[in-house]
């Protein structure tokens, strides 16, 4: 996929991921994503709120590149750096449909069945044997990690985010509606309510 693609607000881009190909060449790893999230500069439940940091860096700029954290110490998730450079946004990739390399992502998953191979963020991260190291990387060149658009264009659903704790109520995650392998909502114990 092009930079531009990249190159526009969080909220466009999330929205339009849903449906494009998540690859990973070096594994023969083929994901359809089905669930994506928005977080913009000035969102209070970005990690680019606020500041810039060494950690938070990828979300600032260039688009079109992977952002990868550890979640609660324990998973990694992958987003993709959306906007302009040295404006922050990003879009997190919280869940796919497995297409291909299903081998590989099962042994790494530990045998769980098909249905939760990529049924969220951190599932997606370990099925596609991502870690910090993927932080900062271009995924414009598809080398080996990018993503690809092969014309599906399925129903895309806005619904809140899952697991923020601050504006937990913004309609800014995108899912296949119907879709197994999306992600169940789950609110957030720490959401604040909105005024």
């Amino acid at each position: 996929m092009t930079r531009d693609f990249f190159a526009r607000p969080a909220l466009r881009v999330a929205r339009e991921l849903v449906g494009k190909l998540l690859v990973r060449a070096d594994d023969g790893l083929i994901a359809r994503i089905v669930e994506a999230e928005a977080y913009a500069g000035d969102d209070p439940a970005s990690h680019a709120y606020g500041r810039l940091t060494v950690r938070n860096a990828p979300l600032w700029g260039p688009p079109g590149h992977a952002y990868v954290y550890r979640s609660y110490g324990v998973h990694w998730c992958l987003n993709t750096s959306t906007d302009s450079d040295g404006v922050a946004g990003g879009c997190l990739l919280r869940a796919a449909e497995p297409l291909a390399g299903l081998t590989t992502m099962r042994a790494r998953r530990n045998g769980v069945r098909d249905r939760d191979l990529l049924r969220g963020p951190g599932r997606l991260g370990q099925a596609f044997g991502l870690d910090g190291s993927w932080s900062g990387r271009d995924l414009c060149d598809g080398a080996p990690l990018g993503l690809a658009d092969d014309g599906t264009r399925p129903p895309v659903e806005p619904g809140p985010r899952v697991g923020v704790g601050r504006a937990s109520e913004w309609p800014w995650r995108f899912i296949i509606p119907c879709n197994p392998w999306v992600s169940p909502y789950k609110r957030s114990p720490r959401a604040i309510p909105e005024d």
